[in-house]
């Protein structure tokens, strides 16, 4: 339930973020979701470190959630002390590669649906955080690709299998 409550939240912030970078959302705005699901986020991290400090599996998921909750609460401070996000840029490319790994570690582990969902999850979140890094530390000019590619991660990585893991439709 955990990750669904997490993934749920994710699809949100991820969807406000693509709104934000279409130029629909203000930046002072756009740091209240990035906030509150980056501190939710760090939360559930502690949780699963510290709940089972033995539990490899677990301090495994909380030290990469930890990649995600740092990205919002770091785009929800920008937006506040209005500075340019080239660190968090650069920030975004060591979560980029780090997700990448995961997504081929996690193909030696497809047995059943969620662990294909799941791969495939970690590669979709590999190219939107390089998209990011790209977008603001290269200052490449994608914004409108990047803020797209944002909404379908959104919807397809958070929103729809958040959703069906909390009413149980898919188990992990």
């Amino acid at each position: 339930m955990m990750l669904g409550l997490t993934l749920l939240y994710v699809g949100a912030v991820l969807f406000v973020n693509g709104i934000w970078l279409l130029g629909r959302i203000g930046d002072r705005e756009v740091s209240v979701i990035n906030i509150l699901v980056g501190a939710l986020s760090f939360l559930v991290a502690v949780y699963l470190i510290f709940n089972d400090p033995g539990n490899s599996t677990a301090v495994s998921a909380g030290a990469f959630t930890f990649l995600f909750s740092f990205t919002y609460l770091w785009v929800g401070a920008n937006q506040l002390l209005k500075v340019d996000g080239r660190g968090l840029g650069w920030f975004c490319l060591f979560v980029s590669i780090t997700a990448a790994v995961v997504g081929i570690n996690s193909v030696s582990s497809i047995s059943w649906t969620f662990g294909f969902w799941n791969a495939i999850n970690w590669f979709a979140w590999a190219v939107l955080w390089f998209g990011f890094f790209a977008l603001l530390a290269l200052a490449k000019n994608i914004k409108k690709s990047v803020a797209v590619y944002t909404l379908f991660c959104a919807i397809f990585t958070g929103w729809v299998p958040g959703v069906l893991i909390l009413h149980g439709i898919i188990s992990t």
